[in-house]
């Protein structure tokens, strides 16, 4: 699953992305998943002047042929359970989304492994 800052790397063909992620994300043995929280959160930074990223962001996602993952109850229960060790509700979701799915999460944040999920340097 990519975080969002992942995701928008990938898309814009960044140098920030480590090249074994971007390997990894390439591979068409491995299915890439897109949560619908990082497409909330992209939108909410647009709106804010925040980010500049394409308007229609689920379009370009089913285009490099990532796998949505919808917001579930489970996910938002899991989500609030989780310990305040990051702030940001939106990596929460990540969080408690890789967790339910068993899902590695490919991102750059270090306070993503404090929860114990799976990650891969992105």
């Amino acid at each position: 699953m990519l975080d969002t800052h992942a995701l928008l790397w990938w898309l814009e063909d960044s140098p920030e992305l480590d090249s074994a992620a971007c390997e990894a994300i390439a591979d068409p043995r491995n299915e890439i998943f897109v949560s619908a929280i990082s497409l909330w959160e992209v939108a909410i930074k647009r709106t804010l002047g925040k980010l500049d990223a394409p308007d229609n962001l689920s379009a370009v996602v089913e285009r490099e042929g990532f796998e949505g993952l919808p917001i579930t109850l489970f996910h938002a229960e899991q989500a609030g359970k989780l310990p305040l060790l990051h702030r940001d509700p939106f990596d929460r979701m990540l969080v408690a989304q890789a967790q339910a799915e068993g899902l590695t999460i490919l991102t750059r944040d270090a306070d993503i492994p404090r929860y114990g999920a799976l990650t891969m340097a992105a």
